[in-house]
């Protein structure tokens, strides 16, 4: 029901002149950072304190991740473009405002607190084992230990309280809520005409002068240049190339195998029930032994008839979160229940009934019930993976020597990289490179630095190599220029086919907007003239059929004092379309009802708010960013 308005929600942020606070992630960067070095130059500055360059990438990459985590089938084109990097920067700069904020304004939660938040906050449920502990395997997938997560958590809340006061105050009513929306929803009869460029192109046949003419056109000169390149050799040094000849013996293996055993292993996991009478350590003694009398009374039920465990578990279990499921904790770890209990659990044996083990949350009866994995994978079932791996750190031993070589090799013999690849057994590679990353390229092809040494004055006119160039973790590479070719205009001839397909479509569509807007005219000046046009529909911000945003607009930012009205807008392809408006009808109810929309108002307007704070104390703080925006940043309303 609420689909189209998740789906749409800076849609409705946008038409109530809202913006959205853009979500921060605390990651944790200044101990990396302090390691970089030449990555340490400014690109911003938050309260006197720079942001480093090295921790925008790290925060390109975070952000990367969390994007693939979320969806996996992301393409990763898409987490490189400038728009996504600069994301990445303003997020930062987010956070380091909130920070600087935090800081001044002396919010330092305690850390009684930051429990409070973790146990009681109902979005950290799935972090939380049945015993109480925190779920360490969750953690792990993401990179976090749990010392690491409660920093977090607690920084995460720090900045929560410079804002929360701001959006908690808002406060929205109901008549302005259903008029936003009732607008933002509303829908509208109409009846479209279109006209197509494809059906209009098909009628044209442009000649040999009129092609030429649009050929030498110097408006449309850059359309038919052909940019600059280079034809490089080049050479990688990286640990794949040193893993092909490093040496070692079967020996070598046996013995990385044998150190490293619990890698070839599947980590057991044991399943246990627990009945949990809760007695906190610092309850008071009275209240401590009745809990454990009640415990062993439990305990002698269970042990005189163990097959009614589950259910004297659904009975009298504290465990709220177990003991629906007859006390049962699915399988875990070794390491992921507190400390008593995991070590009572992994000296069981199946289908045994412990003692009470006593833990912090109280006295715990436990029934093991089954286990997996442990057993250890044989040496020639995983021969290939440790091989692969001491190639690996063989060559990762070698790379250090390897690449000073290589940086010697690459300088002093400049006017061939023939000695470097004989020396070092690398293979000579060839390529054809523009001065910016070609649209796919990937590895050290699509390096900006690789690219910059290739087009420099020394590596085009002499021909000599490029000094080795780091393009990547343990990769450096070094390039010749063996021909350069300047930007050009091709011959007519060569691009006779592209030159008619521009000036057809050209044409096109100037020749479909001249029809419309006749079309147009027409039916303003004769409404009832209905001929052409298409079924009546119904169409809005829910449903815009076929209409592009730009149409859609039209549409519906119409004049409907007097109805029928017309409209023409054009597509982003060039068609046209004429649209005859009948009639208004309310927002479908079934999009968002009242209710609902009272909550996503006061939500937008929360964050719109907190925006407008953000602002503000980004000047405060003095927050500025010394990078140029990406241009289609730049140019965004």
């Amino acid at each position: 029901m609420f689909e189209f308005v998740r789906a749409h929600m800076r849609l409705f942020q946008g038409i109530l002149l809202l913006l959205i606070l853009p979500s921060f992630a605390l990651v944790g960067m200044q101990g990396y950072t302090s390691m970089m070095g030449g990555a340490n130059a400014g690109v911003a500055s938050v309260d006197g304190r720079k942001i480093t360059q090295a921790e925008w990438d790290l925060a390109q990459r975070e952000q990367g991740d969390r994007i693939r985590r979320q969806n996996p089938t992301v393409d990763a084109k898409l987490l490189d473009t400038p728009e996504i990097k600069r994301q990445a920067l303003d997020g930062l700069v987010n956070e380091r405002t909130l920070q600087a904020a935090a800081a001044h304004q002396h919010f330092t939660p305690s850390i009684d607190a930051v429990n409070a938040r973790f146990w009681n906050d109902p979005q950290f449920a799935f972090l939380r084992n049945p015993d109480g502990t925190v779920n360490k395997a969750i953690l792990a997938a993401q990179g976090m230990t749990p010392s690491g997560f409660l920093e977090r958590l607690r920084q995460d809340f720090a900045l929560r309280q410079v804002t929360a006061p701001v959006e908690t105050s808002t406060v929205a009513g109901t008549a302005n809520a259903k008029l936003a929306f009732d607008a933002l929803l509303q829908q509208r009869e109409v009846q479209l005409q279109r006209f197509d460029i494809k059906d209009f192109a098909a009628k044209l046949n442009p000649s040999d002068a009129e092609l030429e003419a649009f050929y030498k056109d110097p408006a449309n000169v850059a359309g038919f240049q052909l940019p600059e390149s280079a034809q490089i050799q080049y050479l990688v040094l990286d640990l794949d190339a040193l893993k092909k000849d490093v040496s070692f013996t079967e020996e070598d293996l046996r013995k990385y195998y044998a150190e490293n055993a619990s890698r070839y292993g599947v980590p057991e996991e044991r399943r246990a029930s627990h009945i949990l009478i809760k007695a906190e350590r610092s309850a008071p003694a009275a209240e401590r032994a009745k809990a454990k009398a009640k415990a062993e009374e439990l305990l002698a039920q269970v042990r005189k008839n163990p097959a009614s465990f589950a259910e004297v578990a659904k009975k009298n279990s504290q465990d709220e979160g177990s003991a629906v499921n007859g006390g049962d904790l699915d399988f875990f770890g070794r390491g992921a229940m507190v400390k008593e209990f995991d070590a009572a659990v992994y000296a069981m044996k199946p289908g045994e009934i412990s003692n009470l083990v006593e833990t912090d949350f109280g006295y715990h009866i436990i029934q093991f019930t089954g286990a997996r994995g442990g057993e250890k994978k044989p040496f020639d079932a995983v021969r290939a993976e440790v091989e692969a791996e001491v190639r690996k750190q063989l060559a990762q031993r070698r790379y250090a020597e390897a690449a000073e070589q290589f940086g010697n090799l690459v300088y002093e013999q400049s006017d061939s990289l023939q000695p470097a690849a004989d020396k070092l057994k690398l293979q000579v590679q060839t390529a054809t490179v523009s001065r910016q990353p070609q649209p796919g390229a990937v590895g050290p092809l699509a390096s900006p630095k690789l690219l910059d040494a290739v087009f420099g004055a020394d590596a085009l006119r002499n021909k000599r190599n490029t000094e080795a160039v780091e393009t990547g973790p343990s990769q450096l590479v070094a390039a010749r220029v063996t021909q350069y070719n300047p930007t050009r205009v091709p011959s007519l001839a060569d691009v006779k086919d592209k030159v008619r397909g521009l000036l057809v479509n050209k044409l096109a569509i100037a020749d479909a907007k001249k029809a419309g807007e006749a079309r147009l005219a027409a039916l303003k000046a004769n409404a009832a003239d209905t001929a052409g046009l298409g079924a009546a529909v119904t169409v809005s911000r829910a449903k815009p059929l076929n209409l592009t945003r730009a149409q859609l607009e039209a549409v519906l930012g119409a004049d409907a004092a007097k109805l029928p009205a017309a409209v023409g807008v054009a597509a982003d392809d060039g068609s046209y379309v004429v649209a005859r408006i009948n009639q208004l009808q309310p927002r479908d109810a079934a999009v968002i009802d009242d209710k609902r929309a009272v909550q996503q108002y006061a939500s937008a307007w929360a964050r719109a708010e907190s925006q407008a704070y953000l602002a503000v104390l980004k000047s405060q703080y003095k927050a500025v960013i010394k990078v140029a925006a990406p241009a289609s940043a730049a140019s965004a309303p």
